[in-house]
């Protein structure tokens, strides 16, 4: 079955789980924030890292795959709320908040985080060797020391690293996707972390100088909220030539850093083209 189908309908049992009878209202919303999908690239790095390590498991990275993706979904709620992006729109339509207002947008994202540990759990019930690794897995990735919420947080401090932050708030998720699927598949998972570090580095410095080149239509979110809200963003600190010549070191080093495996040159492929989707289409066009 295709990853995308899967993850699709993965992602859907979830929140049909969920949708049973609750506030229909917060049901809604929580659709809302996970339909349409985007690009689904961290559910999709989840099981190209399965698949490289056997997926003998489907059910278990199928599961790992939707908490990512929910964890994903969860954190874009929240930041785009007033209190930190103050977005009005995602993926090319009102954002959570706009559509439902600020409460059951709180709410929403609460909810997808606990959602996204419910799924690892119906997904991968029948493994309890592997569902300890996933859950310790997305909830590092979410929380404190190092996780998304860590990340989120470096915002509100005075002085801030550039990379511990993207490290925390991009990078953590993509690192969990990674782990994830080699876990979920019985693999040794720790060989895999530096493919999802340095991949999700590389998706930040992209968004950053995406947040500075590109128009709110491509982008289906506003533009322009770094520096108005002077946030840190590698394109206005580096400049975007030094930038862009970061990006490609930290995509051609995820890209290296993968394992030896059958499906290397596949995950290859995808770790090199996924750095570079963010990009305004002429950088994008320059890159390749």
């Amino acid at each position: 079955m295709d990853a995308v189908i899967r993850i699709e309908k993965a992602l859907t049992a979830s929140l049909d789980h969920a949708d049973s009878g609750g506030p229909p209202l917060l049901a809604a919303a929580m659709r809302h924030a996970v339909f349409p999908r985007g690009a689904r690239i961290r559910p999709r790095l989840c099981l190209a890292v399965a698949a490289a390590c056997g997926d003998d498991n489907p059910a278990a990275s199928d599961a790992a795959a939707a908490a990512i993706e929910l964890m994903h979904c969860a954190s874009l709620v929240h930041d785009d709320l007033p209190c930190f992006d103050d977005a009005d729109t995602r993926r090319g339509r009102p954002s959570v908040h706009h559509a439902f207002g600020q409460p059951l947008a709180v709410l929403a994202g609460d909810a997808l985080i606990v959602l996204a540990f419910q799924a690892i759990a119906w997904g991968a019930a029948r493994s309890p060797a592997r569902l300890a690794a996933l859950i310790l897995t997305v909830a590092g990735a979410t929380g404190m020391p190092s996780g998304i919420a860590a990340g989120q947080a470096w915002e509100s401090e005075p002085r801030i690293d550039l990379g511990q932050y993207q490290r925390a708030k991009t990078g953590a998720l993509f690192a969990a996707a990674t782990v994830a699927g080699a876990a979920a598949a019985g693999a040794e998972p720790e060989p895999w972390r530096e493919l999802g570090e340095r991949l999700g580095e590389a998706y930040q410095v992209a968004d950053d100088i995406a947040d500075v080149l590109s128009g709110a239509s491509d982008l289906g979110k506003p533009t322009g909220r770094d520096q108005a809200l002077a946030r840190p963003n590698a394109a206005l600190t580096m400049g975007i030539d030094s930038a862009m010549r970061h990006l490609e070191s930290l995509a051609a080093a995820a890209a290296d850093s993968i394992p030896p495996c059958q499906g290397a040159a596949a995950l290859r492929a995808l770790t090199l083209g996924e750095a570079r989707r963010l990009l305004p289409k002429d950088l994008s066009q320059r890159a390749a």
